[in-house]
């Protein structure tokens, strides 16, 4: 799955002792469902400012409703789409990684290696449109959580792979380190 595959279908393994390659299996963002409320928000100010447009009544005047609709477009729209935006997931064949932050930006990671719990919670809505929160523990560092997993399922099932795969090639490297001419 996240490895070339060789002959008979087995992802290719590095040596004993080497290093495995670190590679890009996923990057993500939240599930967009957060931004409904922003795109209809987008679509009644446009059709409101319109309508309104040359049709206001006299006090008022047609750059105090474009400097309205803009702010609103502003609070509503673009200031939820950039912060949706700024949080990104990260899954690669050595660890998992959430980045997060507008103006600075902060970073936090677990190692497959190290091997974690992966808990999945999912509300009715959730459920719907088929996300859900993943919760990565170790048991030694501060749990880590992915909100808005968009195809939740899938994502679980990857995780549980990496892990095995690193398990895997950590008790090869381990056995190749205490007996290394193969007896």
């Amino acid at each position: 799955m996240t490895q070339p595959v060789g002959l008979g279908g087995r992802p290719t393994m590095p040596p004993p002792g080497v290093p495995a390659e670190e590679r890009l299996i996923a990057r993500f963002h939240p599930h967009a469902r957060h931004l409904f409320w922003s795109a209809l928000i987008l679509i009644l100010v446009a059709g409101a400012t319109g309508f309104f447009t040359k049709n206001l009544p006299k006090p008022f005047t047609d750059w105090m409703l474009w400097a309205a609709a803009g702010a609103v477009v502003l609070l509503f729209v673009i200031v939820p789409y950039c912060v949706w935006l700024s949080r990104r997931y990260t899954i690669t064949t050595r660890r998992v990684i959430v980045r997060d932050g507008i103006g600075s930006r902060r970073s936090t990671e677990m190692s497959h290696a190290r091997g974690y719990t992966i808990s999945v919670r999912r509300g009715p809505l959730q459920r719907t449109v088929g996300a859900g929160t993943i919760l990565l523990s170790n048991g030694v560092d501060a749990p880590l959580r992915l909100r808005d997993v968009p195809n939740v399922a899938l994502v679980q099932e990857t995780l549980a792979d990496q892990i095995e795969v690193g398990q895997i090639l950590a008790h090869r490297d381990a056995q190749s380190a205490q007996n290394p001419f193969g007896d």
